[in-house]
């Protein structure tokens, strides 16, 4: 069975991944072809998407993109989309005219990062702790970094759902003896403490100033680069605020796995996770994960991983690209068509 909704796209497909910091380029030129990376850029080097794709994009294809399918860091809601951690704003009718394309879909970055988990194989991944992952089950993708994005892939009438959220905001207490010291030091947003307040890059040097507050010692930590690097260099605020990080990650990835019992597996991606990938693997990580009374034996058996893939969210672009009657995709809003006339139904 598969998705009728899902019409082919017209070949070659250019897929974007716009994230707050960088904007990341791919085209797929036909339905067997192999993803092929065409431009990296800072978003802050330019006005807008469409100048982007001119400069960094266009300049290195001799295929000019027909179809543009792009994943941006917040929800989709109209024509106008800005996205939530970068000044861009994508209009898709904007880029039909500039770009000359004949059809632009944007769908959410982590909803992009979902459509990848079913393809994941071999040095894609590293599994952290136990845990087998079941075929065709639910699987999670949780990813800190500039911000902290999650969503779920569902398998469900012999077809995969990608399920975008805004799973980074849910709130984040304490639950050690130590989590309860360092807590009252965290600044709060709006007189709470959301997940992404903590877990991402925006989060961990917050996270950092409260660590250093409650150990008593002055340290200036205003990027995540120099914590980590500081961490490499046995600094002991940057090495418990890691620690700190990463169980507290495992406690949010925890709760995403019972609340979609994701017997596929939780899948660990953004910018942070592999800057510390020794802080996932001592064991903290997975324990915190697992420490969900009375479902403890539950967690065991839910395994954990590591995405290696470079560009995962690309990478998911770029299946869906190839084959969209695989994914139940919802387009109604998220699709724009310069010629409907014109385009395979």
């Amino acid at each position: 069975m598969t998705f009728k909704s899902q019409a082919p796209f017209s070949h070659p497909v250019l897929v974007a991944d716009i994230g707050g910091t960088n904007a990341r380029f791919a085209m797929v030129e036909n339905k067997t072809a192999p993803t092929r990376m065409c431009g990296k850029t800072a978003t802050a080097d330019h006005a807008d998407i469409s100048s982007a794709i001119r400069q960094t994009v266009l300049p290195n294809t001799s295929e000019h993109p027909r179809t543009a399918i792009i994943a941006v860091a917040g929800p989709v809601t109209g024509d106008t989309i800005p996205l939530t951690n970068a000044a861009w704003v994508i209009e898709p009718l904007r880029m039909i005219a500039d770009l000359g394309v004949d059809r632009v879909i944007v769908l959410n970055d982590f909803e992009a990062q979902a459509l990848a988990l079913p393809g994941y194989q071999g040095a894609d991944i590293e599994q952290v702790g136990k845990g087998e992952a079941r075929p065709n089950a639910t699987k999670f993708v949780l990813g800190p970094g500039t911000g902290l994005g999650a969503a779920s892939m569902i398998y469900a009438a012999d077809t995969w759902v990608p399920v975008p959220g805004e799973g980074g905001h849910v709130e984040l207490g304490p639950v050690t003896p130590e989590d309860f010291e360092i807590w009252p030091f965290i600044i709060k947003r709006n007189g709470r403490i959301g997940a992404e307040e903590v877990l991402s890059g925006t989060g961990l040097p917050r996270l950092a100033g409260a660590v250093s507050t409650w150990m008593d010692m002055t340290r200036d930590f205003t990027t995540p680069a120099m914590i980590t690097k500081a961490a490499e260099e046995n600094d002991p605020v940057a090495l418990k605020t890691l620690q700190v990080f990463a169980r507290a990650l495992g406690r949010v990835a925890g709760d995403f796995a019972l609340t979609t019992l994701a017997r596929g597996g939780v899948y660990l991606t953004g910018g942070i996770t592999p800057r510390i990938p020794q802080f996932l693997t001592d064991g903290n990580f997975r324990a915190a994960f697992e420490a969900k009374a009375p479902h403890e034996q539950l967690m065991h058996k839910i395994p954990t991983f590591i995405v290696r893939h470079p560009d995962p969210a690309l990478e998911g672009l770029a299946a869906y690209a190839r084959q969209p009657e695989q994914f139940a995709v919802d387009r109604r809003g998220r699709e724009w068509i310069v010629n409907p006339a014109t385009i395979p139904a």
